[in-house]
C-alpha cells in the first residue's frame, strides 16, 4: 500500500525494505505538515504491516474500518490527548487478542504533539515495553511542534518526514480523484503539492466556501472596498474557529499571489503583490490576537 503515497520515494524505499527484511522498528513517526498526507502514509504502513499480501483487510485499513487498528488523537476544545484515554488504549492492546488474519496490531498516534506532559509519560511506558505484534504509528505536523517533554518518545521512534509532492505530480493525481483539469491545476499550486489539503478543497463545502469567502475578500482589497469587507467578515464576530480558518485560506492566496503575480489578477479579482503582502502582515497580527484569546468583536473590526 505504501506505493499509493504519493511522492516521497526515498521513505518508501527505506519503509518497504524494512518492512520486507523484518527490521521494521516497533514505533515510528511521521511528520509532515497538515495537508501532506501523513495520516494516510501512516494507514499505507499499517495496512503492509498487517496484511503483506494486500486484499480486503488492507483496503480497510485504509479506509479506517480494520479491526486491528486502535486510533489515539486529541479530543475536545483543547484538542489534547488526554491520559486517560492513553490508558485506556493500553488496556485495549493487551486484553484484546490477535485476529488469524492479521500480522500484529497497530496503534496510531494522530497529532503526536497534542500528547501533554501525563499522557504523554504513559504513552513512553506503552512504548518502552511495546505487547508483542503492536505497531505504533505516530504523526506530528513537525518535529518542533513536539514538547521537549516528548523528546524521549522520539528518541524510541524512527522518524520520517512526509513532504509535498511538486506541483505539476499533484495536479496529475487530483484529476485522476476526479477534479476538473483547471481546477486541479490551480489547487495544487495554491496549496504547494499538499495533496490532501488540495483535496478538502474539493470535498469538503466548509473548507471550499472558507476559499470562496477568502477570494471574494481579496477581491474587495484589491477594490479597496471597505464597505463589503465589513459586511463580510462581521458575521465571524462570534465564530472563532471560522475565523481563523478565513485567515489560513487567505494568507494561501496571498501566498500564492506572491509566487505568482498573474494569479491576483486570474483568481483574486486583481490582487497586486503589494496589497497581498500588506494583507499577510494584517492576518499575521490578527491571528495572534485571536489566538491569544483577545476579545474576537474587536479583533475582527481591527482587521
Amino acid at each position: 500500500m505504501l506505493e499509493r503515497l504519493a511522492g516521497n520515494d526515498a521513505l518508501k524505499r527505506e519503509l518497504g525494505t524494512a518492512l520486507h527484511s523484518g527490521r521494521l522498528p516497533h514505533a515510528v513517526l511521521l511528520v509532515g505538515e497538515p495537508g501532506c498526507g501523513a495520516g494516510f502514509a501512516a494507514r499505507c504502513l499499517a495496512a503492509d504491516y498487517l496484511y503483506p499480501q494486500g486484499g480486503p483487510h488492507a483496503e480497510a485499513v485504509l479506509k479506517k474500518e480494520d479491526t486491528e487498528c486502535l486510533v489515539l488523537q486529541g479530543e475536545g476544545a483543547s484538542g489534547q490527548i488526554a491520559v486517560k484515554r492513553v490508558r485506556e488504549m493500553r488496556e485495549a492492546i493487551q486484553r484484546s487478542a490477535l485476529s488469524t488474519d492479521a500480522a500484529g496490531r497497530v496503534l496510531f498516534i494522530y497529532g503526536a504533539q497534542n500528547l501533554n506532559g501525563s499522557s504523554a509519560n504513559a504513552m513512553l511506558k506503552i512504548i518502552e515495553e511495546p505487547p508483542e505484534g503492536v505497531l505504533f504509528v505516530l504523526t506530528a505536523t513537525s518535529a518542533a511542534t513536539v514538547l521537549p517533554t516528548k523528546t524521549t518518545i522520539r528518541s524510541r521512534c524512527a522518524a520520517y518526514t512526509i513532504a509535498p509532492v511538486p506541483t505539476d505530480e499533484c495536479a496529475a493525481l487530483l484529476t485522476r480523484e476526479g477534479l476538473p483539469a483547471r481546477l486541479a491545476q490551480e489547487l495544487a499550486f495554491l496549496y504547494e503539492g499538499h495533496i490532501g489539503t488540495a483535496l478538502q478543497a474539493f470535498r469538503n463545502d466548509t473548507f471550499k466556501a472558507a476559499l470562496g469567502l477568502a477570494k471574494e475578500l481579496c477581491s474587495y482589497a484589491a477594490q479597496n472596498d471597505t464597505y463589503r469587507t465589513l459586511v463580510l467578515v462581521t458575521k465571524y464576530e462570534r465564530d472563532r474557529e471560522s475565523f481563523l480558518a478565513l485567515l489560513w485560506q487567505l494568507d494561501q492566496l496571498c501566498s500564492a499571489v506572491l509566487r505568482r503575480p498573474a494569479y491576483g489578477a486570474e483568481q483574486c479579482g486583481g490582487l497586486t503583490p503589494d496589497r497581498a503582502a500588506r494583507i499577510l502582515q494584517v492576518s499575521a497580527a490578527t491571528r495572534k490576537a485571536v489566538t491569544g484569546n483577545g476579545n474576537l468583536r474587536l479583533a475582527v473590526a481591527v482587521f
